[in-house]
């Protein structure tokens, strides 16, 4: 059982192309009018095209074809890129943090009207390519990983222009590093969820929502089996399922009587989103061995 969740790439080059013009706009505009937050957001945008660019090359390697040395294929490697890009979003929050404090403690005037038809701009942008990645990101953490940036810098965009307005009427100049702080805060968080899910699926740990003991519970309910021992789950990327597992008869049947039993086993993994399992079938073996064979140190 294999489900497939087709990216469309052509998104990934339009947002490209959207942020790179936006980073070329807002380094200008943010030299120009002195403000750090603009800054910021045209360093957000620079992260995002470069992480959207990782995620296009990642979706075209990940459907290369496995062979002999990598059996499993190139599907990891959307993960890798999706890890990738969840470090260079904390690099680039740590380096905002610093230059926001030296900003806090030393302001400087800023050139509001600009700041603000800058921003502007940067936020239209940034909700197109927003929403035009919004969908695919369900299909995919690699693409999910570049949306978060896409999205970070979407609220970053909105923070600048109320900053620029704040700073216009009431020559309010703090706000401009206090919202590169706040933007940093969510950034961070939401970049934590994506490694944390990344370092799940690279320790092979099981898919969250799954319940091995309900697994065993419904498999043992078939009148053939005895037990279900030594399993092994993972998941190969964030939409492929893998289960291994050794299954004890209660009679020795036969290779033709044992066929059935395949489909009805697949048929309950199907609806834990399990897409691919391997069992191996056994009389009277393994005795002692529990859901989850531990292993020596």
């Amino acid at each position: 059982m294999h489900h497939t969740h087709e990216v469309n790439k052509n998104n990934l080059i339009i947002a490209i192309l959207l942020n790179f013009s936006i980073t070329a706009g807002e380094i200008i505009g943010g030299i120009i009018s002195g403000s750090l937050s603009l800054l910021s957001d045209a360093l957000h945008n620079f992260s995002d095209s470069i992480s959207i660019v990782i995620s296009y090359l990642a979706l075209k390697v990940s459907k290369r074809e496995n062979n002999e040395k990598l059996t499993f294929g190139y599907k990891r490697v959307e993960i890798l890129s999706a890890l990738f890009n969840a470090v260079i979003l904390l690099a680039v929050s740590a380096f905002l943090f610093k230059e926001a404090f030296i900003k806090l403690k030393n302001p400087e005037p800023i050139n509001s009207s600009l700041m603000i038809i800058v921003a502007i701009i940067g936020l239209i942008a940034n909700l197109i390519s927003v929403l035009i990645l919004r969908e695919d990101s369900h299909k995919s953490l690699n693409v999910r990983s570049a949306y978060i940036h896409l999205l970070s810098d979407t609220l970053s965009s909105i923070g600048v222009v109320v900053g620029g307005f704040l700073i216009h009427f009431y020559k309010f100049y703090y706000i401009d590093p206090i919202l590169t702080f706040i933007i940093g805060v969510y950034i961070i968080r939401e970049t934590l969820a994506i490694i944390s899910e990344t370092v799940e699926i690279l320790m092979q740990a099981v898919p969250r929502g799954i319940d091995l003991k309900k697994i065993k519970e419904e498999i043992e309910s078939l009148n053939e089996i005895k037990d279900l021992h030594h399993v092994h789950i993972w998941r190969l990327n964030d939409s492929n399922i893998h289960f291994e597992a050794h299954i004890n008869l209660k009679e020795n049947l036969t290779a033709t009587e044992i066929v059935p039993l395949y489909s009805r086993i697949e048929e309950i993994l199907k609806d834990y989103g399990i897409t691919h399992s391997t069992i191996q079938i056994e009389y009277e073996c393994c005795s002692g061995v529990g859901l989850i064979k531990k292993t020596s140190p």
